[in-house]
């Protein structure tokens, strides 16, 4: 009876915590999400790249407004001739205003960047969801070799007392040799599974620590054990024409195609004709070759008209770039619209999927827990042996292992359909964390 209660000291909540008093405070997904909006190098990078293109705009829209230049110099002259030599001093100040009247060009350029911009927003946008997928993935993985881990040390604890036991019988020759071996064999071999269960949470924590930039050594919250899921009120074909519409990489794409068309009429318009106004405002006393001349004040007004008559087929060879440019961009946006819909519609059915893994793994959960105590009654009365209790346990923690996981996936899988619907943000994420507790 004394093994018994050993064994079932065992059977407690994988990823539980012996000693709550010790505890640090425990992190969630929530926290974890708004740390790595701040740290994350790859939103950052997104919203540097907003930041250069909204510049870029900026920069092509001040190409249609007035450009005034003012220069000015002074120089110090000496003249010799036969007869005698003369030093004066010189000045010039000038002041100009050029203003696009008819610059295609110029133009297409500006719609071009204004598209780059918009596309620059929405792969912003696009970062933002895919990192808060990779962190709720990378969360659940860490959730995932936790339990593993306990339940590789659940099982090596029950089996080392149980081994003890046998060897004590064993010694009063009450016991076989071969149970005694067995079960050191298998002690041994769950050593090796704590090694390795203990380095994939070391590394699954790692990989949290990359998105957040610091060391995440604090215990997480897990999923309760009353949480209820259920799937999306709306269909699939819902899901998928929403994904359509507000994808923020698809419509980063579709910027992208736009731009594209600007890029080619800007190409094209380099055979059309440009003019411009030009105004200029000098005043000198420098005349010809630096010669002293009486000062004067001149005023220009024209109309500059340039026709391009012939580059060398540069301005062609530029159009036909400037086209493969756009084929190139219609065809990634096809390819990620295809995509878009086989994601949808994967973790749609994924969510289905694991809806009804939750339930299967549930029922098998308490018929795991129904066997094992059913095992451990027979092996008081003498009809099972040890190992067969310690394997009613090990399938008992695989059990609940399994329906922990189950979880995990059916979360992700909802985050990773928001995700591709558009639709994911942080109320998402928020409502994700309400299933979490401490255990």
């Amino acid at each position: 009876m004394k093994l018994l209660i050993a064994m079932s000291l065992a059977l407690v909540p994988l990823g539980a915590l012996a000693d709550d008093s010790s505890t640090p405070p425990y992190t969630d997904l929530l926290q974890l999400h708004q740390e790595a909006q701040g740290a994350d190098p790859r939103i950052l990078r997104a919203q540097a790249m907003v930041r250069s293109g909204e510049g870029s705009e900026r920069a092509a829209f001040g190409q249609l407004l007035p450009q005034l230049n003012a220069s000015g110099s002074v120089n110090r002259s000496r003249r010799d001739d036969d007869l005698n030599r003369i030093q004066y001093n010189g000045k010039r100040l000038a002041m100009m205003l050029n203003q696009v009247i008819y610059d295609p060009q110029v133009w297409r350029s500006y719609q071009k960047y204004i598209e780059l911009a918009r596309q620059s927003e929405y792969e912003s946008d696009d970062t933002q969801v895919q990192a808060s997928i990779d962190l709720s993935e990378r969360y659940f993985a860490v959730l995932a070799a936790e339990d593993e881990l306990a339940l590789v040390r659940s099982e090596l604890d029950a089996t080392e007392r149980n081994l003890k036991r046998v060897n004590a019988l064993y010694a009063r020759q009450m016991a076989t040799v071969t149970d005694a071996l067995d079960l050191e064999s298998r002690v041994d071999a769950l050593k090796a599974d704590e090694i390795e269960a203990h380095n994939t949470v070391e590394v699954s924590r790692e990989a949290i620590s990359e998105l957040v930039g610091r060391a995440v050594q604090e215990p997480f919250k897990r999923i309760g054990d009353n949480s209820a899921f259920s799937l999306p009120a709306q269909a699939q074909d819902y899901w998928v024409q929403t994904a359509l519409d507000s994808n923020p990489a698809l419509h980063a794409r579709e910027h992208n195609i736009r731009a594209a068309e600007a890029a080619v009429a800007e190409a094209r318009a380099g055979h059309l004709p440009r003019l411009g106004l030009s105004l200029t405002a000098q005043r000198s006393d420098i005349g010809y070759e630096g010669a002293l001349a009486p000062r004067s004040d001149n005023l220009v007004a024209s109309l500059d008209l340039q026709v391009p008559l012939y580059s060398g087929g540069s301005i062609r060879a530029r159009v036909s770039s400037a086209e493969s440019d756009k084929e190139v961009a219609q065809q990634e946006l096809e390819a990620l619209r295809r995509q878009v819909i086989r994601e949808t519609r994967t973790a749609y059915l994924g969510i289905t999927a694991e809806l009804g893994r939750i339930k299967a793994t549930r029922r098998a959960l308490q018929s795991a827990e129904k066997s094992r105590i059913a095992t451990e009654k027979a092996f008081g009365y003498g009809v099972k042996n040890a190992v067969d209790v310690l394997d009613s346990i090990k399938d008992e923690f695989r059990a609940r292992r399994d329906f922990y996981q189950s979880q995990y996936k059916f979360v992700t899988r909802l985050l990773v359909l928001h995700r591709w619907s558009g639709r994911l943000g942080e109320s998402d994420i928020r409502r994700a964390n309400e299933w979490l507790v401490a255990p």
